[in-house]
């Protein structure tokens, strides 16, 4: 298995994006070439692939970490974690979460933040063992 940072807009990337968001949630759209170009050019965002030797080296999940700096210090925040559904239970998404904290390590970052559906029970699991502790907060969202 190997976890990279997407560096370019391919059409295989953009293939992977459409089969993987609508996994995570279909009523979202995935981005468009511009959006993900976009993404991969904003300072601080770093889009993860994983990719397995064995499956002729397709995309088998994405991860997003942003890396920001607030007054008070750098932060980290994971997005749109998804395991492609027939690649699940392979340590997946742990190989990628575990690469986005030594990015995010390796940028100053003091914390690294991520939400994630109760619904997703094997997800938040995965976070609880890998060290995430669920933080009682108030999560405010305005839609606009």
């Amino acid at each position: 298995m190997r976890i990279e940072k997407a560096v370019e807009v391919t059409d295989e990337l953009l293939a992977a994006l459409t089969r993987l968001i609508f996994q995570l949630a279909p009523e979202k759209t995935p981005p468009t070439r511009d959006d993900l170009t976009s993404i991969l050019n904003s300072p601080g965002a770093s889009l993860l692939v994983a990719r397995l030797s064995d499956e002729n080296d397709g995309i088998a999940g994405i991860l997003t970490l942003i890396v920001y700096r607030v007054p008070t210090g750098a932060r980290a925040v994971i997005e749109d974690v998804v395991v492609d559904e027939k690649y699940r239970n392979r340590g997946i998404a742990k190989a990628m979460i575990a690469r986005a904290i030594e990015l995010a390590r390796e940028a100053g970052a003091s914390n690294i933040s991520l939400t994630s559906n109760p619904k997703r029970e094997a997800a938040n699991l995965l976070y609880q063992r890998m060290g995430f502790q669920k933080r009682e907060t108030n999560l405010y969202i305005l839609q606009l």
